[in-house]
């Protein structure tokens, strides 16, 4: 471990990540992580959620606002949009894995009482969380991971990675050390933004049926 000021200087969750006791003692350590700063302005770590025995990993971006306050991931709008679109399209929600890239919140705030709003995260604040994406992905050992939108295409495939080059493909990468399939879509929140929200609404879960089909 790289000897700094505070924890949070080395941006790596490494130090922080228990060798065994699986997704509960993950998330017990994960709440005490201090490895970026992120943790500072944030409610609470959002760690993953739902199904151990998954078949299907999501991964998005981070948590948002609703997600930090209630500290389970994918619980605000963009959340229950993803719900909708993973059972049109044959995947049940509740059998599905669910996490971030980034387990802090990261946004800005003009005035204490306003509203918080989503900032991406960097690269730099992005790899420090890694180690906890390892983690689960050796725990849960899903057959294919759902990547959603960019941020999490770049913390799984590298900086080169594009959601539009490849978006409703099934990919083959070495991930972590581990062989997986994946496959690429937008983040639901991007189609909240959508102008045309229907259409990128049926984009969304045309992808996602490539991976029902990928799990049958």
């Amino acid at each position: 471990m790289v000897r700094t000021s505070a924890p949070e200087d080395a941006y790596t969750a490494e130090p922080f990540v228990p060798e065994r006791g699986g997704l509960p003692a993950l998330r017990r350590a994960a709440a005490e992580c201090r490895g970026c700063p992120l943790h500072r302005d944030a409610t609470q770590t959002v760690f993953g959620a739902r199904s151990q025995e998954a078949r299907v990993m999501l991964v998005g971006e981070q948590p948002g606002d609703q997600e930090d306050r209630q500290g389970e991931p994918f619980v605000g709008p963009a959340g229950k949009l993803l719900d909708r679109a993973l059972a049109e399209a044959g995947i049940d929600p509740a059998e599905a894995y669910v996490t971030n890239a980034v387990k802090h919140f990261k946004f800005t705030q003009a005035e204490p009482r306003k509203r918080r709003i989503h900032k991406a995260p960097t690269l730099r604040e992005t790899t420090a969380c890694g180690p906890w994406l390892a983690a689960e992905l050796a725990v849960v050992e899903p057959e294919l991971i759902v990547v959603l939108g960019a941020t999490a295409g770049k913390a799984l495939l590298g900086s080169s990675f594009r959601v539009t080059q490849v978006r409703g493909t099934v990919l083959e990468e070495e991930i972590h050390g581990r062989a997986e399939r994946l496959v690429p879509t937008v983040h639901p929140s991007s189609v909240l933004r959508s102008d045309d929200r229907e259409a990128a609404y049926r984009g969304l879960v045309s992808d996602l049926k490539v991976a029902a089909d990928a799990l049958s």
